[in-house]
């Protein structure tokens, strides 16, 4: 870090925000009040909009929002202010694994890039150098760009429902001073890998062992436990790789990583589809190809980060095992674990399931109300009525739930569902970092148009009773009728006519 990064990066967040100004950013404010609800106790918030989450998505989904011209848009989230996001806890990989340059948060304006903070903060140089954005460098670059923009954030606040309640949305929360419940016009849950089911260990290693002795790699471990064991680890993705190094460099004394396939994945079929034609027009393509396109990433996966796995290699105790599926666990007498394999039995003292995410959205507190009423895959697609991933629900081209039945539309419809719940609809990676450039615009397009034709009632009575003078005449005109003055020397000015009037 430069020894004036704090002053750098205050200068540019300045700069940031005159550039805005002078593209006259926001835009004015048009959303009309909407009739307030019927009273119900304690008068709740009212919000034009409310986004669940206040990561890297929400962030930007509230900064368009405003520049757009709509106020009344508040974020919420779970976690102590600057912790939002995963980048904190337990992600644990040393850098994004997205190319520096596919950053979309700025607003198209550089002065709010991340390469303009990370040259600010660190050097024009240090850019260079890197291939990809550190992880703890993102963390504080979006803490610059919430401060930047001083973008209004609810933080330690959780969702548990989100529900109808009249013509709003009501979306029930509990803060640190109790419940509380807040309306609005449409909600954008913006929950990232969070948003579309749950983190469980497989029932192999579950059903076998008290939960003393496994993680999921998603949880908050404490490596430091785990210094001097013998550590398994499941899973051949980024995190596999990133929970074995914090196990190694936290002093285990060996990782065994083990996966099903037969070797690691060497392309990354996402680096083929992060353009702009893919990410911008992948939801209107047909559903067999949106379908064939799901199944073939979830068939060739991608490999994990190349500075990921080139950490654990080099790590004395670090062994990778492939064709190597954990097909039982059992603890023995001596309190070890023993999983046995096809190639044998392993020894261990303790376990880390690397294994992604189970798609389940009645597993979301924020879905408890929502979920059974929105249409999915397998109701659209023959294909996808026998598959796990039939599941996912099936999205508008604004990543607006589609309601089952049509009772239901008046309000499943304003609930938008930018996070991991998309990948189907939408395309792999269409709402983390290497997908924002292209479809932050599309969901905020899509809140707004739904603000807009709340409005049409209104807009003609509007237009017909506008009347704020523009053009303001001289004094001395009357019936805004003039001739030519008699006097030629003056050949510009005008003489009054008296009247039109008969006499």
């Amino acid at each position: 870090m430069r020894p004036n990064a704090c002053a750098n990066t205050a200068a540019l967040a300045q700069t940031a925000r005159a550039e805005m100004a002078l593209l006259a950013y926001p835009d004015r404010s048009w959303v009309m009040p909407p009739p307030l609800p019927e009273a119900h106790g304690a008068t709740p918030a009212l919000l034009n909009v409310l986004n669940v989450g206040g990561g890297q998505s929400a962030l930007a989904i509230r900064a368009r929002l405003h520049r757009d011209g709509v106020d009344g848009v508040l974020m919420l989230d779970a976690a102590e202010e600057g912790a939002e996001g995963v980048w904190d806890n337990f992600a644990r990989m040393p850098e994004l694994r997205t190319p520096k340059t596919l950053n979309g948060m700025d607003l198209g304006l550089a002065s709010l890039s991340v390469q303009r903070w990370y040259q600010a903060r660190h050097g024009v140089d240090a850019w260079e150098r890197i291939d990809r954005i550190p992880r703890t460098a993102w963390a504080d670059y979006l803490r610059w760009y919430r401060h930047t923009l001083a973008l209004p954030m609810h933080n330690r606040v959780r969702v548990h429902d989100v529900r109808p309640a009249g013509a709003w949305i009501a979306v029930d929360t509990q803060t640190p001073a109790g419940p509380r419940t807040y309306l609005a016009r449409s909600v954008v849950l913006a929950t990232g890998f969070d948003g579309a089911g749950a983190w469980r260990v497989p029932a192999v290693v579950s059903d076998a062992l008290p939960s003393t002795h496994y993680n999921h790699s998603a949880d908050r471990i404490d490596f430091a436990r785990l210094r001097g064991r013998r550590i398994g680890v499941l899973g051949h993705g980024a995190s596999a790789f990133d929970n074995a190094v914090a196990a190694l460099r936290a002093g285990a004394a060996s990782v065994d990583l083990c996966f099903r396939r037969d070797r690691l994945p060497r392309a990354n079929p996402h680096r083929h589809i992060e353009t702009a034609g893919f990410m911008q027009h992948f939801h209107a393509l047909p559903d067999a190809t949106r379908w064939q396109v799901a199944q073939h990433f979830r068939a060739a996966d991608h490999p994990p980060p190349g500075g990921s796995s080139d950490a654990a290699l080099k790590l004395p105790g670090f062994r990778m095992r492939a064709a190597c599926p954990w097909t039982t666990v059992r603890m023995t007498q001596e309190q070890e674990i023993d999983v046995e394999t096809p190639h044998g039995t392993l020894r261990f003292d303790h376990l880390i399931c690397a294994t992604g995410q189970t798609l389940d959205l009645a597993a979301r507190p924020e879905l408890r109300t929502l979920a059974p009423l929105v249409s999915r895959w397998r109701d659209r697609h023959a294909p996808a009525a026998a598959a796990d991933a039939g599941e996912a629900p099936y999205l508008g081209a604004h990543f607006e739930f589609q309601p089952l039945a049509p009772s239901a539309a008046s309000w499943v419809s304003r609930v938008f569902a930018f996070n991991s719940a998309s990948h189907i609809s939408h395309g792999p990676h269409c709402t983390s970092i290497s997908g924002h450039k292209h479809t932050l615009p599309r969901v905020v397009r899509g809140v707004t148009q739904q603000l807009f034709l709340d409005q049409t009632a209104q807009l003609v009575p509007g237009l017909r009773a506008y009347d704020e003078p523009e053009l303001v005449l001289p004094n001395g005109i009357e019936n805004d009728c003039w001739l030519p003055s008699p006097d030629a020397s003056v050949s510009h000015s005008l003489t009054p006519l008296k009247s039109f009037a008969s006499p």
